[in-house]
């Protein structure tokens, strides 16, 4: 064994080592994001903000005083936002994870500190894999996925770090992340080779790290997408008078309104487009000079123009009257749905000239 093949395999370890660790602080991030939803249902701060939900002078009321145990707790009124379906109800956002709750806020924050823990831990693991292969870690489905969770957090926590109200994504973003990482290294992991010929090009840099953040946004566009068409059932049946459950009642009344839900998942599926269209441009410069032909409805090839189209008509149908709302999001999921085949279903059942990795 050379002193060369030595080192590759020790950070290979070393990798692996990382990706574990992340995992073992992403479970402590997903127990902290737990405690915050608890503690936020029984915050007395929280069913009030909810009960502003449905009352007239939610538009421009003063702050509620609420009376607590220890003193006199001030709730201001949530910033008011309108529906973008069709329909003139005016909702506030809910009070966010915690409730309003202290506690549950101080959970919630612990949460965050952990995220960014086991994101640079598993930022550490992928830049270890791509040292002890010395090219970009996306040469396999393991190598793949392992970067698609890392840029997913990462967009997470840049909204963060912009102000966005975005904290109620944590739960569910740690959740598939660990399903994701569990994967990974059980069914999908691969020992570090070298990549055949044909990737051998700056094109794998260009291509596969814009094709890894435009599945990383689609996916927290999805997620909004989820739960606008829960939020947006549950404020129709309090506008009809009717009584959702409890656990529902105490999990959406603390999500933003509908409304924010649907403008995010829009705008982030909107300003990603773009560089979707130009990962698709990108693959087929890349196969141009590999294969010697720009496009041959390859199964990728096809399941990624198909994407393209299912986004396309996604955001034509939130600019057309009457598709706002419920039927485009409902595409907005079908899109998602392809691109999460492109990815999986592709790759695994499917043979064609990407085929080249295995898994």
């Amino acid at each position: 064994m050379t002193l060369a093949t030595a080192t590759n395999e020790h950070l290979a370890n070393i990798s692996n080592t990382l990706i574990y660790s992340a995992m073992a602080v992403y479970t402590l991030a997903f127990f902290a994001y737990i405690a915050e939803w608890l503690f936020g249902s029984r915050s007395k701060v929280g069913r009030t903000a909810a009960a502003l939900t449905s009352a007239p002078a939610a538009k421009s009321g003063p702050a509620v005083t609420v009376q607590t145990a220890g003193g006199t707790a001030v709730l201001e009124r949530p910033k008011v936002v309108v529906r973008s379906a069709t329909g003139a109800r005016d909702v506030p956002d809910g009070p966010g994870a915690h409730g309003g709750d202290v506690q549950g806020d101080l959970y919630g924050r612990i949460a965050i500190s952990l995220t960014v823990l086991a994101f640079l831990v598993e930022l550490g693991g992928v830049i270890a894999r791509a040292a002890s292969v010395e090219r970009a870690p996306w040469g396999n489905m393991y190598e793949f996925n392992i970067t698609f969770s890392t840029v997913a957090v990462g967009v997470y926590l840049v909204l963060l770090a912009l102000k966005k109200n975005v904290r109620w994504l944590g739960l569910f973003l740690i959740t598939t992340v660990l399903l994701d990482l569990g994967v990974a290294v059980t069914v999908l992991y691969t020992a570090s080779d070298q990549l055949v010929p044909a990737l051998h090009s700056y094109w794998l840099y260009i291509h596969v790290s814009t094709a890894i953040l435009c599945g990383a946004v689609f996916y927290v566009g999805a997620v909004g997408t989820i739960l606008y068409l829960f939020k947006d059932s549950y404020e129709n049946k309090l506008a009809e008078g009717g009584k959702p459950g409890r656990f529902a009642t105490s999990f959406l009344e603390r999500l933003p309104a509908s409304a924010s839900l649907d403008k995010f998942s829009y705008r982030v599926n909107a300003a990603v487009f773009p560089l979707w269209t130009f990962t698709i441009i990108a693959g087929a410069i890349w196969a141009g000079d590999a294969w010697g032909r720009y496009w041959g409805w390859d199964p990728k090839e096809t399941w990624a123009f198909i994407t393209w189209v299912a986004y396309a008509c996604y955001l034509h149908a939130r600019a057309t009257a009457g598709w706002k709302g419920r039927k485009a999001a409902y595409i907005a999921l079908i899109a998602f749905g392809c691109w999460l085949f492109n990815y999986y279903g592709v790759n695994i059942f499917v043979s064609g000239k990407h085929s080249y990795a295995g898994v």
